[in-house]
């Protein structure tokens, strides 16, 4: 009778732990992905919180993106893996697959193939092997980080639709003024930073978001500024052109910036401080150029000019008292 007992309890508490895991993890048929046999099944171990919608695969090297991830997944680490596929996983926020292998060949990650991740927020793809921006990307991201990869071209077609982009990375890249096209960055109306830096760009791309706030094109190949090269970037306000090889600046340049408080020209080839600089400026570094004289409309030009209590900084240059230039 007493062992009786025992197996009824044993019973009724195999029942109980078997309800509560139903109640943390629905097993409904539409609730998980269903894996094919060949790819990697998710198991438990590469759970961050059997309680959380966090997924934590990072540094396990696996070469596939695990299958039977839970349907209510709403952050997916995925960094330092060998990672060449992708397969859906709906209501994610933010996806993390830097540090892999993406962009190996055309089926790794084919057109749209992210766009039914409509409440995607963030998509980080650094340091993958990518040629090109990906197509078909959900129009819900607000930060798309694509550094470090092999990108040479920006293809119109990344975003189908306006998009809520508000952050791009694209720094570390193989981009040149060919390969930024007319209509790459068209929808994106809504972006305020792009980070261009270290690509192979040899003058300020055209075209470039009304909207933007920040631009950094710093580590280019760019070699002179035309007038017109800002005239419809009216909201600017960080403007990074170090580490380039600027020996011109055309006159009034950066003056069609009203907003603009900060501007990096370091490490350039500048004979003379740019003339016309925009009166709302709280700092403009240029230390480590040639110049040899500062023109008398530098900071004072038109009915205002620059207050004294600007930060003005002007470092390493070897100036001459000749101010006619």
């Amino acid at each position: 009778m007493l062992k009786i007992l025992r197996v009824l309890l044993l019973l009724l508490l195999i029942i109980i732990i078997i309800i509560m895991s139903l109640h943390h993890f629905p097993l409904h048929p539409h609730k998980f992905l269903q894996p094919p046999h060949s790819l990697p099944l998710f198991t438990p171990n590469l759970l961050l919180s059997s309680f959380l919608p966090v997924v934590q695969c990072s540094d396990k090297g696996v070469d596939r993106v695990p299958y039977g991830i839970p349907y209510n997944a709403r952050y997916i680490l995925l960094m330092n893996n060998h990672i060449d596929t992708w397969a859906r996983c709906p209501g994610l926020l933010v996806l993390s697959l830097s540090n892999n292998s993406l962009g190996n060949g055309s089926e790794s990650l084919p057109n749209a193939v992210l766009s039914p991740l409509c409440n995607l927020r963030t998509l980080n793809l650094d340091h993958n092997q990518l040629t090109s921006v990906p197509q078909g990307l959900p129009l819900s991201i607000k930060e798309l980080y694509l550094k470090g990869n092999l990108i040479g071209q920006f293809r119109g077609g990344a975003f189908n639709g306006v998009s809520e982009l508000l952050v791009l990375d694209l720094s570390a890249n193989r981009l040149t003024n060919k390969g930024l096209l007319r209509e790459s960055l068209l929808n994106a109306t809504h972006l305020e930073s792009l980070n261009l830096e270290g690509n192979r760009l040899k003058q300020v791309p055209r075209h470039l978001p009304r909207s933007l706030k920040t631009l950094n094109l710093e580590g280019n190949l760019i070699l002179s500024i035309k007038k017109a090269a800002f005239s419809t970037l009216k909201n600017l306000e960080h403007l990074g052109l170090a580490r380039n090889k600027i020996f011109k600046v055309a006159i009034g340049a950066f003056r069609t910036l009203p907003v603009l408080h900060q501007l990096d020209l370091c490490h350039n080839t500048l004979r003379q401080v740019p003339r016309q600089l925009p009166q709302g400026l709280h700092s403009v570094a240029l230390s480590n150029n040639k110049i040899q004289s500062v023109p008398r409309d530098a900071f004072c030009w038109g009915d205002k000019s620059l207050t004294l209590s600007r930060l003005i900084r002007v470092q390493s240059c070897a100036l001459s008292n000749d101010g006619n230039h």
